[in-house]
């Protein structure tokens, strides 16, 4: 069974970086996408960003020139490098992983104050 592990959420003011990590565990296969989601309270999930196993990202609009997504496909391991955070980042971030199916983190925390 694969879990995910996510760590590096925090609080930090406007302008200031944090870092996240993503480890996933349970499986010898490598994972044909994982990413980065986030649920901010009474809004939608959204997706941030992507890393397929071939290296390709996407990000959405809001953070871009912002964030950067790089992994360890021998780690199975994503990173989530956030730079210039604002308060509207603010939110739960949950790691996925895609296989056969979807796997999820259990999110971690980040918040941003003004």
């Amino acid at each position: 069974q694969v879990q995910l592990v996510e760590s590096g959420g925090g609080l930090v003011q406007a302008g200031e970086s944090l870092r996240l990590s993503c480890a996933a565990s349970g499986s010898i296969f490598l994972f044909s996408a994982m990413g980065w989601y986030r649920q901010a309270p009474g809004k939608q999930r959204e997706l941030v960003a992507t890393r397929t196993s071939g290296g390709f990202t996407n990000y959405a609009d809001s953070v871009k020139g912002r964030f950067t997504i790089s992994g360890d496909n021998a780690k199975k391991t994503i990173y989530l490098q956030m730079n210039s955070l604002k308060p509207e980042d603010t939110a739960v971030y949950l790691c996925y992983a895609d296989r056969i199916s979807r796997t999820w983190g259990q999110g971690t925390q980040v918040t941003v104050s003004s």
